[in-house]
């Protein structure tokens, strides 16, 4: 998606690590206009499918999960809890996810009473680097008895290896963009 590619070249920040913040526009500060794109582009790469949910991890996925429904008739979405809430039913499923960007566990939770054996689930993320959020999103959906429509990720480290670690188990994963490298001058090839 050559849209994003230049917003990302333009305004995204590499930082330790080879963490690509792209709060600017996409996480943090939302150019909604563009997020109405991501989804579009979604919709385009997955109809097919036919998912009746969309299926997330708060916070940064939300967003972009909500503008993907749109495009799909306006389907639920659902996300992934990183935090126990008052409100939060005790009958869930729950997954251990480590978090590359914030180097911590979480174990995320959804409530049994949004997914299930009827779900066919499309999975919606921010980025794909060692694949350790998706692959909690699938456990969730196992846990659930859900089929899988597909992963879709808005940016994808391909010198990772999440995507391969997706593919592997056998799910369908695409990617607006492609990371391929970040040199040690913060330049960015992409796929």
């Amino acid at each position: 998606m050559k849209l994003l590619q230049d917003r990302i070249q333009k305004q995204g920040k590499i930082l330790k690590g080879n963490v690509l913040k792209v709060d600017m526009f996409l996480n943090h500060q939302i150019d909604t206009k563009l997020l109405d794109e991501i989804g579009k582009e979604f919709y385009k790469l997955f109809k097919d499918k036919k998912p009746n949910k969309i299926l997330t991890i708060e916070s940064s996925g939300i967003a972009i999960a909500v503008a993907c429904a749109r495009y799909f008739d306006f389907i639920p979405v659902v996300f992934a809890k990183k935090f126990t809430a008052t409100n939060l039913s005790k009958d869930v499923y729950s997954s251990l996810e480590h978090s590359y960007t914030k180097n911590d566990d979480y174990n995320i939770q959804v409530s049994k009473e949004y997914l299930n054996e009827n779900d066919n689930v499309l999975i919606i993320d921010d980025f794909l680097a060692n694949g350790e959020a998706m692959s909690s999103l699938i456990d969730i959906c196992k846990q659930a008895n859900s089929q899988i429509a597909g992963c879709g990720v808005v940016i994808c480290k391909t010198y990772q290896n999440g995507e391969n670690r997706i593919k592997d188990l056998g799910y369908d994963v695409k990617s607006l963009t492609r990371i391929r490298k970040i040199d040690e001058k913060g330049n960015i090839e992409f796929d």
